[in-house]
């Protein structure tokens, strides 16, 4: 009986040590780049300003998003998880769909505003991997 409450214990105090060490991922697992002005026009809604979102946290996304145009507007959290030279701030971003990558092939799988990547990365022109979701 006594064994029997030993090897639980261990067995506990060892899952614990292994859940410290990992993260739990909810999201897809991408890269992101960033792009630079001028933003216009977008696929989304051509030249339209008002489709731009406060502290333009935008973004273009590539073929495997875009779902034929149904992608437009829609929202992603995403944060930084690793690149070279430790580019991730650490924070976690709201952004919105206004574009499609035109790039072929598209550098990442999502290209943010330059001021939505400084948002989560120290790194201006870094292809970092990043977790997002759709929200």
């Amino acid at each position: 009986m006594a064994i029997r409450f030993i090897g639980t214990i261990m067995l506990f105090i060892a899952l614990s040590l292994l859940l410290q060490q990992t993260s739990v991922v909810l999201g897809d697992i991408g890269t992101a780049t960033s792009y630079n002005p001028p933003y216009t026009p977008t696929r989304c809604n051509g030249n339209r300003q008002d489709q731009f979102p406060a502290g333009n946290l935008f973004v273009a996304v590539s073929e495997g998003l875009w779902d034929n145009g149904a992608a437009c507007g829609r929202r992603y959290r995403l944060s930084c998880l690793s690149g070279n030279n430790r580019p991730c701030k650490g924070d976690t971003i709201d952004v919105k769909v206004v574009d499609f990558c035109a790039n072929r092939p598209c550098p990442s799988t999502i290209v943010l505003s330059k001021d939505a990547f400084a948002q989560i990365s120290h790194s201006p022109h870094a292809k970092i991997n990043i977790e997002y979701i759709q929200i």
